[in-house]
C-alpha cells in the first residue's frame, strides 16, 4: 500500500506544478511559457498531463483566459507548499551548512577564548547553521572524537590516540606572566633561569594541552617545573597569578586583557619565544558530510586569517 501511494505521488512532477502556478498567475499558457522558459506547446502539454493525472480540470476556459476553478483553487496552496519545500532543499544543499547541526569539541583555551567568535562568524556566513560545543581538556576532547560524541575537535596539545586524523591548525604564543607586585618583578632585576626554577608555578591539571605544551617548552631550560598550585582552567590560573600566588605560562590570547589593564606583566625571561600548535582532529573512520566539510574549511580559513599553523 505504501509503495503504491509513493508511486502515485511520483507521477506528478515539480515542473508540472511550477507550470500550473505560472498559468494561475498569468492566465494563459502562452504567458506562463515565458515565465518558466518553455514553448507554449510544451507548457500546454504539461498542464494537460497534470489535469489528466488528477482526473480533473483545474481551469475554466473563459475566452482566451484560463481561470482557476474550485479544483484549481484546492491545488493552489498545496502546489505552492511543494515548490517552497523544493526550493528549501535546493538552498540547503547549495549551502551545506545551512540548517545543519554539528557537534564540535574544543579544549579549554580554544573553547573559552576563540570558539565563541568563531561560531558567531560561522553563523553569519551560514544562516541557520547550529553548532553545539563541548569544552573540556585536550584528552577528553580526543576521547569524544574517538567515541563519535563530537564531529570534530580543536585541541591545544599533542594527540596520542589512534584512529584519528590530526591536522595542524593554528600557532599559539605562550608567555610567562606575573603580578606587578610579585617578588620576581620587584627591583627590575634581570630574570635568570635560576629565578624561574625557584619560582612557584601555577599550572593546568594533568591531561591539559596547555600543561603538556608548557612542560614541553620549559623543561629543556628549567630541567623541572615545580608546581605550587594546579587549576582546571586557564582563567583561574591567570586570576590567581594576578593575585600574586605565583607565576604562570599561558597563551597570550588568555592574558592579554589583564596585561592591558596592568594586573599582569609579561616577564622578560632568557627563554626563547615559546610557540605551540593547535590541532584539528576528526575520527579517521568518519566520512565528513558536506556540512562538516564546510565547517572544517571555515576553521582552516579562520586559522589563515588569525595566525595559521
Amino acid at each position: 500500500m505504501g509503495s503504491t501511494a509513493i508511486g502515485a505521488i511520483m507521477k506528478i512532477t515539480l515542473r508540472q506544478l511550477q507550470i500550473f502556478l505560472a498559468v494561475a498567475q498569468s492566465g494563459s499558457t502562452t504567458a506562463a511559457a515565458g515565465l518558466v522558459a518553455l514553448s507554449q506547446s510544451a507548457a500546454s502539454a504539461s498542464l494537460n498531463e497534470l489535469e489528466s493525472l488528477l482526473g480533473v480540470q483545474l481551469f475554466d476556459r473563459v475566452g482566451k483566459r484560463l481561470v482557476l476553478n474550485d479544483s484549481g483553487r484546492l491545488l493552489l496552496p498545496q502546489a505552492r507548499h511543494m515548490l517552497d519545500a523544493a526550493h528549501t532543499i535546493e538552498r540547503q544543499f547549495a549551502d551545506p551548512a545551512a540548517g545543519s547541526e554539528l557537534h564540535i569539541g574544543a579544549s579549554t583555551t580554544i573553547g573559552s577564548y576563540m570558539l565563541p567568535a568563531m561560531i558567531a562568524a560561522y553563523r553569519k556566513r551560514h544562516a541557520g547553521a547550529r553548532v553545539r560545543a563541548l569544552v573540556a581538556n585536550t584528552a577528553d576532547i580526543v576521547d569524544a572524537v574517538v567515541n563519535f560524541d563530537v564531529d570534530a575537535g580543536l585541541i591545544e596539545g599533542p594527540c596520542h590516540a589512534s584512529d584519528v586524523s590530526v591536522e595542524p591548525w593554528m600557532t599559539d604564543e605562550l608567555i610567562v606572566v606575573a603580578a606587578p607586585h610579585h617578588p620576581i618583578v620587584a627591583g627590575g632585576r634581570k630574570i635568570s633561569f635560576k629565578m624561574l626554577r625557584e619560582a612557584d608555578w601555577l599550572l593546568r591539571e594533568a591531561g591539559s594541552g596547555t600543561r603538556e605544551a608548557v612542560e614541553h617548552a620549559l623543561i629543556p631550560y628549567l630541567h623541572y617545573l615545580p608546581s605550587s598550585f594546579e587549576f582546571g582552567n586557564s582563567e583561574a590560573i591567570k586570576r590567581a597569578t594576578a593575585e600574586g600566588l605565583g607565576i604562570s605560562c599561558l597563551s597570550r590570547a588568555v592574558v592579554e586583557d589583564l596585561i592591558e589593564s596592568g594586573k599582569l606583566v609579561e616577564l622578560a625571561t632568557p627563554l626563547p619565544t615559546l610557540r605551540r600548535h593547535f590541532y584539528m582532529v576528526v575520527s579517521s573512520h568518519r566520512t565528513p558530510s558536506p556540512s562538516l566539510a564546510a565547517l572544517l574549511e571555515f576553521c582552516r580559513a579562520w586559522a589563515r586569517l588569525h595566525g595559521g599553523a
